[in-house]
């Protein structure tokens, strides 16, 4: 996987003509889950997608069902959700780099460019929204990391239609 700012990122896909056919992946990186969520062929729109659970002894297995993803979705790049806090950097912010520090070990996704965003307030935004549905705990933890995923790749569907418009 190689790392790229945001825009570079845009940019790349915007220059090789694939950001009308390419997807994007957004992915909230928690302790036991990460929410995934894609968005459509034009960018425009993120959708839920899937919550896959994190252990360490499942790396491999992530990173070839993200491999697959990559393969059946046309995904041109993955957006993870980071805590971006200037004064410090959070526990959160840690597992999120080791998160993509054992993908990376594991070979799976070498041709893969990623991009953070910031994360704040997406979990928060939809818990607020999931408190009133009264949904078993179980339920309601999955829907919370695929939705959140969702709000990462809403901000980020901001950034391409600027760059598609300039």
């Amino acid at each position: 996987m190689r790392y790229m700012k945001p825009s570079n990122l845009f940019h790349e896909l915007l220059k090789s003509n694939t950001l009308a056919s390419s997807r994007l992946l957004g992915l909230d990186v928690g302790d036991m889950y990460v929410g995934l969520a894609v968005s459509d062929t034009t960018n425009k729109v993120a959708s839920p997608l899937a919550v896959l659970v994190r252990k360490k002894t499942n790396i491999d297995l992530m990173a070839k069902d993200l491999q697959s993803l990559v393969s059946e979705l046309s995904l041109g790049g993955f957006v993870f959700g980071y805590p971006f806090d200037r004064l410090k950097i959070s526990r959160d912010a840690v597992q999120v780099k080791v998160f993509i520090d054992d993908l990376c070990r594991t070979g799976e996704l070498k041709d893969v460019n990623y991009t953070f965003r910031d994360e704040c307030f997406t979990s928060k935004n939809v818990e607020l929204l999931l408190q009133t549905l009264k949904f078993h705990p179980t339920q309601s933890k999955t829907m919370l990391d695929k939705f959140a995923a969702v709000g990462i790749l809403q901000v980020t569907k901001d950034v391409t239609l600027s760059l598609q418009l300039s």
